[in-house]
């Protein structure tokens, strides 16, 4: 696994993951009151920030679901849909120009994305199989996949035994193997202070005044 480089293995020759718009300063956005003040609860983080190049107002509900306000209106916006995630993965996109095989709302989990559900999977007939995975809440990219990336993580689900998630590191196997390494690294300690040399030649010695 480690001659895999860990940028190719994160998929980021091929997928831009960050951000890097900005809000102009000089446009004029709605108050923090009134984008509360539209808020269906209570708010625990109210950030603005852009999505696609719209300025947008990122709010964090006391439950931890996430929604996303028009920065100059003040209104909620309409959920991440198909269109909007599929914008929004070519846009990051960088890989050769190919068109996209599949566009997929993913409820259930699996190998490839264990983070929040549920979540838009875009997928590119590129040479990688690459995936893309959209939150529908906010429109950020929360997960890449490739071709390197699923090698990586067969052989790293081989590496900590959990070979159906690839995440448990307490799996009887590995608490097994780890008991049975620690056994024998005993057995060898004890092994060699009884097979020391100095002790096998005191034994000698101590025959020889005998003998005398």
């Amino acid at each position: 696994m480690s001659i895999l480089p860990i940028e190719r293995v994160r998929g980021e020759h091929l997928v831009a993951r960050e951000n890097t718009a900005t809000i102009d300063p000089a446009q004029e956005f709605a108050s923090p009151a009134s984008v509360l003040g539209a808020a269906p609860g209570p708010v625990r983080e109210l950030r603005y920030t852009t999505l696609f190049g719209q300025p947008v107002a990122e709010l964090t509900m006391a439950n931890g679901t996430v929604r996303m306000h028009d920065a100059r209106t003040g209104l909620p916006m309409q959920r991440i849909d198909a269109p909007f995630a599929l914008r929004v993965a070519r846009a990051a996109y960088r890989g050769p120009g190919v068109p996209v095989a599949s566009v997929m709302f993913a409820r259930t989990a699996s190998t490839e994305f264990r983070g929040k559900l549920p979540v838009w999977r875009v997928e590119f007939e590129d040479a990688e199989t690459t995936r893309v995975f959209v939150s529908p809440e906010n429109g950020r990219i929360v997960g890449v996949r490739t071709g390197t990336w699923r090698l990586y993580d067969f052989f790293w689900g081989l590496h900590i035994m959990d070979w159906k998630n690839h995440e448990n590191f307490n799996t009887p196997w590995m608490m097994a193997f780890a008991a049975g390494g620690l056994a024998l690294a005993v057995a060898g300690v004890v092994l060699l202070y009884m097979r020391w040399p100095r002790r096998r030649q005191r034994k000698v010695q101590g025959v020889h005044d005998v003998a005398a």
